[in-house]
């Protein structure tokens, strides 16, 4: 019973912490607003652990490199730290294996964040469209990236914007690819429904 309870604080604690460091990615990758004051929450949450890592992972092409490597060892120790709570000691666990389940487990919480969003912003547009919010700024700033794309390859359907259909369709189909690749990685045999 201690260790379900440690294990689901430690979860809670270790996604949400994972979840500002990607959206930090995120932000940064969209060239987001960066005076809006959930991405200044964002950086001033991010920055102890970050700055260290800046110094050996530069960022490349707007990519920021060192927050994405952050989240997976935070990830990864996370995993970690199941794994001793469930075993009750250190396990014996490749660690090649710990960074292919980090690496997924990351990539499908970016999923998770971009496939929200784009809910986010469906629905702020249907309930207050040219809403100023600094929260609903920064969510449009983010979907932005995904949606472009779609837009641009899409007729224009006389207002009617139909590209949040595309990418969610897209998304599922990426969330799907990930969970396949989880499973074929043995994710699922700690028995966690990440």
């Amino acid at each position: 019973m201690l260790a379900d309870i440690l294990i689901t604080i430690l979860l809670i604690a270790s996604t949400f912490y994972l979840t500002i460091v990607l959206l930090r990615f995120l932000l940064q990758l969209a060239r987001a607003d960066f005076y809006n004051p959930i991405s200044q929450f964002a950086v001033k949450a991010t920055n102890p652990l970050l700055r260290p890592l800046r110094r050996f992972i530069p960022g490349w092409g707007g990519i920021d490199g060192a927050a994405l490597v952050l989240a997976v060892i935070i990830q990864a120790l996370t995993f970690f730290l199941i794994l001793v709570a469930l075993n009750g000691g250190i396990p014996a666990i490749n660690p090649i294996t710990l960074l292919v389940w980090a690496v997924l487990n990351v990539l499908d919480l970016i999923v998770k964040i971009y496939f929200w969003s784009v809910i986010a912003v469906v629905v702020v547009s249907w309930i207050a469209p040219g809403s100023s919010h600094p929260a609903i700024q920064l969510v449009a700033q983010i979907t932005e990236p995904v949606m472009r794309p779609v837009r641009n390859i899409m007729p224009s359907m006389g207002g009617l914007d139909l590209s949040p259909i595309i990418v969610f369709l897209i998304l599922n189909v990426i969330s799907v690819v990930i969970e396949h690749m989880k499973l074929a990685a043995g994710l699922g045999s700690i028995g966690l429904g990440m």
